[in-house]
């Protein structure tokens, strides 16, 4: 994929995000008293709009780019938007479950159980990479293991050990495991 298409297919994802978290921020109780806790002039204070991320880059990596997210969504919105950072993918779940978490960039097993958790829960955008996701198993030069295509080629494995991805990841756990089930 070339720059200039990654550029215009995350301007589209965050085009996407925005227009939702925009819907979904007009979505409020239909209460429109003043608030007692707001500045003294009756405006009702602002909340802040949280959003977190599976843990699948480095924290770095993910805290400059979903800072540039959090930016761009408090700009086109008008409210505070806040990155939030999670250890684990159960993590990201689990904020999202107790309502610490509004909107999360989950992977494909952790967006199925997030809304398997929570009551209308929408998944609202995917990258065009994510549905190409492929799983691979790597073996060390010593092992004596080489490339193999079919299934005929798992004989090269018996009786060794190996181990998978992230529990809660898609192309690292689930899928590697039901395909050799």
């Amino acid at each position: 994929m070339s720059p200039a298409s990654k550029s215009v297919s995350w301007r589209a994802l965050l085009a996407a995000i925005a227009a939702t978290l925009f819907f979904l921020a007009g979505c409020g109780d239909g209460d429109d008293s003043p608030d007692s806790s707001g500045d003294g002039n009756g405006a009702a204070s602002e909340e802040t709009l949280t959003i977190g991320a599976i843990p699948d880059q480095e924290p770095e990596r993910l805290q400059r780019t979903y800072g540039l997210l959090s930016d761009y969504l408090a700009a086109e919105l008008g409210v505070d938007v806040e990155y939030v950072p999670v250890t684990d993918y159960a993590g990201a779940v689990a904020g999202f479950r107790v309502g610490d978490l509004d909107a999360v960039w989950f992977g494909g097993l952790t967006g199925v159980q997030a809304r398997l958790e929570v009551d209308g829960a929408v998944a609202v955008a995917q990258r065009d990479i994510d549905e190409r996701f492929t799983s691979v198993f790597i073996a060390g030069a010593d092992t004596g293991i080489t490339p193999f295509d079919d299934v005929s080629g798992l004989s090269a494995v018996a009786g060794r050990s190996f181990t998978f991805g992230s529990e809660s990841s898609t192309s690292g756990r689930l899928m590697p495991q039901s395909f050799l089930a």
